[in-house]
């Protein structure tokens, strides 16, 4: 499990270390780290032409010093300062002692082999000023960000205006959240260890291990039972195809029972043989978890359904039209057991719905609140998935491609939450682990080209194989 820090956090640590740490050491190492990645993605080095960006501050320093040890390999450095008076001043001296040369103009960004962004650092907000902005029109070489892109905020990865679009960030001490909320703008992030002495961090982010290790896999002693029942209410004469979804996703999910009520209970049963499939919820019999909303409509129907689902004691993910209700009914939580797990998945507009505004810049505080105020893990649907629980903790995942925004999508990850809450595991990691899965499965189907739900759903067996070879 990666951790992830605030700017804040980390400015803290880092101030703990200079203070006995000898001046100028931890710029060094951190410099020499940016120069090795720099050294990777020109492949030679001896001939090569790097231009670096360079901004007042300790970002400013950064490049500069990697310019400096990028010349020990006899890389052709320059460097174009954007406040010469306020370059970090032990930097450039060991730039230009190095033969590093000065910029008197853009060209030399045309000419560079490879860009180095130190603008600003972590401490910057808002999008480039005018002038550094000037230069992206400049840029047609690969691009190495210090610590983040310029211009993208580094606790939030909002992009307001001009910014850098990096191939590749190497980044110091930690991860910092712009590295999960952004990844298009910092391409591959890479870390350079400081020392630092962080603890418990502000995000999370699963790795393939994490999941691996959480994702129920039958034993000798499970039969269809142990790995928990999952009911799914969804689908109606108008979305049929919802609850074929996310009935199937349940179904590929683990190898417990699922157990369908709905209008779609025919097509469900002639797609998913294995599926019991009744008309109702409350003929459907005992399950562990519900997964209610995908297409049952916004009616009375489907509130008495979500009513239902919440009344039965079990944990419930609700998703799309049971968000939308809970929106414009609150008091249908009323059947609900407070001490029930209750996980909503809305995307912005069904997010304005239950706060009174859409998500905003900070994503990551936007769905805590929402947890909080609902006392429920919310996964904020988006480029990047963010979930949350009632007590703060946070996790991200980071997409492999935007090949999830296609319809039906979301049904199929409602599916996936569902079967791993009758499964038994934390909601808020059931959570997160169903979007890492889900996520991976859409990159194998999409395989590079446009994909659909269908498609996602049956690339979930693919993407569980690729886990249980990792666990095993």
């Amino acid at each position: 499990m990666q951790g992830i820090w605030t700017t804040e956090r980390i400015r803290a640590a880092e101030r703990k270390l200079l203070a006995v740490t000898p001046d100028g050491a931890l710029m060094r190492k951190a410099a020499f780290g940016l120069s090795v990645h720099a050294a990777k993605m020109l492949g030679t080095t001896s001939g090569r032409r790097v231009t670096l960006l360079v901004g007042s501050g300790d970002n400013g320093g950064d490049a500069l010093w990697a310019g400096f040890f990028l010349r020990k390999r006899n890389v052709a450095v320059t460097a174009l300062l954007l406040n010469p008076d306020k370059a970090h001043p032990q930097g450039l001296a060991a730039f230009k002692r190095a033969g590093g040369r000065i910029a008197d103009g853009p060209q030399w960004i045309e000419k560079a082999d490879l860009v180095i962004d130190g603008i600003v650092g972590i401490s910057g907000r808002g999008s480039l000023r005018p002038d550094a902005a000037a230069l992206l029109e400049h840029i047609s070489a690969p691009v190495l960000a210090v610590d983040l892109p310029s211009g993208v905020d580094p606790d939030t990865g909002a992009i307001d205006g001009p910014a850098i679009t990096a191939d590749r960030t190497v980044t110091f001490g930690a991860l910092k959240p712009v590295h999960a909320l952004a990844p298009a703008a910092c391409g591959e992030v890479f870390l350079v260890d400081l020392g630092l002495d962080l603890e418990d961090p502000d995000l999370v982010r699963l790795d393939a291990d994490d999941v691996a290790a959480c994702w129920p896999i039958p034993g000798p002693q499970d039969d269809k039972y142990t790995l928990g029942v999952t009911g799914v209410a969804a689908g109606s004469a108008v979305y049929p195809g919802a609850a074929v979804l996310s009935a199937g996703a349940a179904v590929y999910a683990t190898s417990g029972m699922v157990r369908y009520a709905g209008p779609a209970a025919d097509l469900v049963r002639s797609r998913w043989p294995e599926i019991i499939a009744t008309g109702s919820v409350t003929d459907a019999g005992r399950v562990q978890s519900w997964v209610v909303g995908p297409g049952i409509g916004t009616g009375h129907e489907g509130r008495e359904v979500l009513a239902n689902v919440l009344g039965a004691g079990v944990p419930v993910c609700a998703d799309a039209d049971a968000t939308t209700l809970i929106a414009q009914h609150v008091d249908v939580l009323d059947a609900r057991d407070p001490d029930t797990p209750l996980v909503l998945t809305p995307h912005d507009r069904e997010f304005a719905r239950l706060m009174g505004s859409e998500p905003g810049k900070d994503r990551v505080a936007a769905a805590r609140a929402c947890a909080r105020r609902y006392d429920a893990v919310v996964l904020l649907k988006g480029h990047c998935t963010v979930v949350a629980a009632p007590d703060g903790r946070a996790m991200v995942n980071t997409p492999r491609g935007s090949w999830l925004a296609t319809p039906g999508s979301g049904d199929v990850l409602s599916g996936l939450i569902g079967a791993l809450l009758a499964a038994g595991l934390d909601p808020w990691l059931a959570t997160g682990a169903a979007a890492y899965v889900h996520s991976l499965a859409g990159e194998l189907a999409a395989s590079g080209a446009p994909t659909s739900s269908s498609g996602i759903l049956g690339a979930i067996t693919d993407a569980l194989r690729t886990l249980h070879w990792r666990k095993s």
